[in-house]
């Protein structure tokens, strides 16, 4: 096998599409896109985000965010939320075509075209490293992406960020079962 060496950079498989949303001083939804997050705990999440972003000021009065995994079926408004800035567009959430229900666990949106929705309390966020922490205190699932009671991963269709090519893809094919893929290896 021959390797390329690409230096230090963030690439690695996969980097989930987070749309995180929140409420702004006048109640107003805002959602941004972030790649550069993951489950740090078992009810916490972690995400780097800029200080800078219309959403940190937003968190940073509300105490609360929510996190919709982007999907195919609104790849556009998912990425349009991630060029755009909520700093200098004030209808940036619904040019993306997102409409939303509050939360009635946290003071942050629920956004209706997204199908899974973790509802987040801000633990902390330290500007210098850029990174939020938060409390998740509710996932919530649209039925229309559950099967037999289960999130059916095909259905919601998440899509994740090839940071290598700059590129979305698709997640959903299922190639093995967790803690029993390996099993015979033992």
């Amino acid at each position: 096998m021959s390797r390329k060496n690409f230096g230090a950079k963030p690439l690695c498989y996969p980097q989930p599409v987070f749309i995180i949303g929140t409420y702004d001083e006048n109640g107003n939804p805002n959602a941004m896109n972030a790649a550069w997050g993951g489950i740090s705990e078992e009810k916490e999440i972690s995400i780097c985000l800029s200080p800078e972003h219309k959403t940190c000021k937003n968190f940073a009065k509300t105490g609360a965010f929510t996190v919709s995994m982007a999907d195919v079926k609104n790849i556009a408004g998912c990425d349009y939320v991630g060029i755009a800035s909520g700093n200098d567009v004030s209808d940036k959430f619904a040019k993306a075509g997102f409409t939303a229900i509050k939360s009635e666990f946290v003071n942050a949106p629920i956004i209706n075209e997204l199908a899974v929705c973790m509802e987040c309390r801000v633990i902390s966020f330290d500007e210098e490293s850029c990174i939020l922490k938060g409390e998740i205190v509710n996932v919530s699932v649209d039925e229309s992406v559950m099967t037999d009671g289960k999130v059916d991963v095909s259905k919601v269709a998440p899509i994740c960020f090839d940071p290598f090519n700059r590129a979305y893809h698709v997640m959903g094919e299922k190639v093995g079962q967790a803690w029993g893929s390996g099993k015979h290896l033992l």
